[in-house]
């Protein structure tokens, strides 16, 4: 392998410095550092993306192989160096210069793969805890979340089809691969730039993983219903219920964060979806003066976010156990104060992007108990990363008596 300039290596020291020491999401980091840096070509781009999230990724692994931490710029330097001449084969006389041998490197490298939570690259802390709820499914679960995620497409089926899509595709040379058991998502074979396609522009697809897909086949939303989505975020869910609705019916989005309801207008637009509206939640008056006025609530709840570590690797080092307390008392506040804006005989649909029972199944037993006399539960679905090869999500079916 060729000398990668010097220039694309402060990038990715850049990029690990930011969101190992700072705290900053690093899909944030690359984003900035690439648009600020217009004239590199879309070869560098692609290496220092990839890089920076492969090391994120293998973080402890490369850090034990080359025996160093991760608390300053030179240690982050070794690491990069024993990245590129570990799974890049670049030039051993680079070990040299950041005082690394080769030998020594390739010895510790094996040697960490022997380790769990080493070759994983997860914090003591995380390898116990998935243990704990998982039992023995937590080793295949935490391999797979270890893997980089495949870029996956939600067709529109408002504006255009499957076939439609994949064809346009081709023409361009880009490959995509249907899913089986999910008529909307197409995955790519290699990674493109796809929000400069006119098809993006023209709202013929979205980017969303298949796990994330099945939510809206799962919560059976049919043409004409009204549809709550009470934590919509960015509202990717959302667009894809009102596309099974053939844009008939209403669909109000919530959210505490008004600046991703804004985002979620401008999706819809593209989208050429006229059924979502959207309201902020600046306090429980809103979600009060909504009681028992819908035919169907969605609660994509705040998680661990476990379940997709795969497209957010630098997750796996900014949680904390303590975190993920908090977020599983919030779970259940939700769950109690939301659920009263399903009609009787409606349905509460619950779901997270974790893996972990305590978020899950456990949350949803609590809930059951607490509400035996309002609320029955119909269906669950968990989507296993390393079964399914997507994402880890869970979903809970309940109706309202």
């Amino acid at each position: 392998m060729a000398r990668i300039h010097n220039n694309l290596l402060e990038a990715v020291l850049r990029i690990i410095k930011s969101t190992i020491l700072e705290n900053r999401y690093a899909d944030s980091v690359i984003n900035f550092i690439l648009k600020t840096n217009p004239k590199w070509g879309a070869r560098d781009r692609k290496f220092i993306a990839e890089t920076s999230y492969e090391i994120i990724r293998n973080l402890r692994l490369l850090s034990f192989a080359a025996s160093t931490g991760t608390t300053n710029e030179e240690q982050f330097r070794k690491i990069i160096t024993a990245y590129l001449f570990i799974v890049r084969l670049s030039d051993e006389a680079q070990l040299g210069e950041v005082g690394l041998k080769k030998d020594k490197l390739l010895q510790r490298y094996e040697e960490g793969k022997q380790t769990r939570k080493i070759r994983e690259s997860v914090p003591d802390w995380l390898d116990e805890f998935g243990e704990q709820q998982l039992g023995a499914r937590w080793e295949k679960e935490l391999s797979a979340l270890n893997k980089e995620a495949e870029v996956v497409l939600r067709v529109n089926t408002i504006k255009t089809t499957r076939k439609f899509l994949k064809d346009k595709f081709a023409e361009q040379e880009i490959k995509a691969i249907e899913v089986p058991h999910n008529p909307d998502a197409l995955v790519l074979e290699e990674r493109k730039n796809l929000f400069l396609l006119d098809e993006f522009k023209k709202g013929f697809f979205e980017i969303q993983d298949a796990s994330s897909q099945h939510v809206a086949f799962f919560s059976g939303v049919e043409p004409g219903m009204r549809v709550i989505d009470a934590c919509a975020g960015a509202g990717g869910k959302s667009l894809h219920m009102a596309a099974l609705m053939k844009n008939k019916g209403k669909i109000l989005c919530l959210d505490t964060e008004e600046r991703k309801l804004i985002e979620l207008k401008k999706r819809s637009k593209r989208n050429g979806i006229s059924i979502i509206e959207t309201k902020t939640i600046d306090s429980t008056k809103v979600i009060k003066r909504l009681a028992e006025s819908a035919d169907l609530v969605l609660l994509d709840v705040p998680c661990s976010g476990l379940g997709v570590i795969r497209r957010n690797p630098d997750a796996k080092w900014k949680l904390k156990k303590e975190r993920i307390e908090e977020l599983i008392k919030i779970q259940a506040d939700i769950l109690s104060s939301y659920s009263n804006m399903v009609k009787k005989g409606g349905k509460l649909i619950y779901v997270t992007c974790s893996i972990l029972p305590s978020e899950n199944e456990l949350q949803i037993k609590k809930f059951i108990e607490s509400h035996k006399d309002q609320y029955k539960l119909i269906e669950e679905k968990t989507i296993s990363p390393a079964e399914s090869g997507f994402d880890g999500f869970y979903m809970a079916k309940l109706i309202r008596l």
